[in-house]
C-alpha cells in the first residue's frame, strides 16, 4: 500500500459517491437505453458512460483531502508508464487478455458452443477500439487502482483487496447488463469474470511498480478483446471467458502468493518483487 495513503479508514466515501454518481446514468439508461441503443461506437448500454464515475470521484475526493496539488498528482498517474522498471511486465499488459479471449474462443469451438460459420474479426478497427476503451478505462482505473485500492486495509492480503473491489465493481455494472437486457445467467458469468479480472488488474498493478498506465492499458485490451470477438461480440460467451480467467487467477496466486501477488516464488533473491 502507498505509505502516505489513509489506510486506517475504510473508504465509504468513495463507494457511496460512485453510487450516487451513476445514479443519472441508469435514469438515462432506463428512459433513453432503447432509443439509443446500438447509436454509441461500441455494442454498450447507455449506462455504460458512468465508466466515468470512479475517476470523478477520485477526483472529488482527492480534492477535499489534498486540494489542486493532490488532484494533479492524481491526474499525472495517467501517465505513469516509467514506474515500469520491469520492461518483461508489457508481455502481460499487452498479451495476456488477448491470449484468455483467443483460448476461450478454441474452447468454444471444441465444445461446438453457437459460433459464427463465417468469423468476422475487423482488426483494422482495433486502434480505434483502443482509443475509445483506453478513455473509458482512464475513467475507470485513475479511481480503482489510482485511489481507492490504496486506502483499503493494510491488514487485507492483496488477493482480498482485489476480490472486495471486484465484487463491488461487479455489482456495480449488474444494473447496465440488465439495461442491455441481458439474461441472469450471462450477467451471473460476466460479473464472476469481473471479479476474476479485477485480480489480475491488482496482480498486474502490483508487479509494474504500481502504474496506473499499466492496469489503463490492460482494461482498454479487455475491451477491444470483447469487440473483436466474432462477430463484433456478438458471439461472445462469458462462461468460457469466466473459466479460462479464473484457471489463469489460479495458476497467478499460486506462483505470485495471495498476500502481495507480488512474490513471485521461482524468483532469484535479487529479482524478488521486495
Amino acid at each position: 500500500m502507498d505509505a502516505q495513503a489513509p489506510s486506517s479508514r475504510f473508504p465509504w466515501a468513495f463507494l457511496l459517491w460512485l453510487f450516487v454518481l451513476s445514479v443519472p446514468f441508469w435514469w438515462l439508461g432506463a428512459i433513453a437505453g432503447d432509443r439509443l441503443q446500438g447509436k454509441l461506437p461500441v455494442d454498450l448500454p447507455v449506462s455504460a458512460l458512468m465508466a466515468v464515475n470512479p475517476l470523478l470521484t477520485a477526483l472529488i475526493l482527492t480534492y477535499r483531502e489534498s486540494g489542486a496539488s493532490g488532484v494533479k498528482r492524481l491526474l499525472r498517474r495517467v501517465t505513469d508508464y516509467r514506474r515500469i522498471e520491469r520492461k518483461r511486465w508489457y508481455i502481460p499488459m499487452f498479451g495476456l487478455l488477448p491470449t484468455i479471449y483467443v483460448v476461450a474462443y478454441a474452447l468454444m469451438r471444441l465444445s461446438r458452443a453457437p459460433l459464427p460459420a463465417d468469423p468476422q474479426v475487423p482488426l483494422w478497427l482495433a486502434p480505434i477500439f483502443f482509443a475509445l476503451f483506453f478513455v473509458a478505462a482512464i475513467g475507470e482505473e485513475v479511481g480503482w487502482q489510482g485511489y481507492v485500492i490504496e486506502r483499503l486495509p493494510v491488514r487485507w492480503s492483496a488477493l482480498g483487496a482485489a476480490a472486495f473491489l471486484g465484487v463491488v465493481w461487479a455489482v456495480w455494472h449488474i444494473v447496465p447488463d440488465l439495461q442491455a437486457h441481458r439474461p441472469w445467467s450471462w450477467i451471473a458469468w460476466q460479473r464472476l469474470y469481473s471479479v476474476g479480472l479485477r485480480i489480475l488488474i491488482v496482480w498486474l498493478f502490483n508487479n509494474t511498480g504500481k502504474s496506473v498506465f499499466a492496469v489503463i492499458v490492460f482494461h482498454a485490451l479487455d475491451g477491444v478483446s470483447f469487440s473483436l470477438f466474432p462477430n463484433n461480440g456478438s458471439h461472445y460467451e462469458p462462461f468460457f471467458i469466466c473459466f479460462v480467467t479464473v484457471f489463469t487467477v489460479g495458476v497467478i496466486v499460486f506462483l505470485w502468493g495471495a498476500r502481495t501477488l507480488a512474490d513471485y516464488r521461482f524468483a532469484r533473491p535479487r529479482e524478488s518483487a521486495h
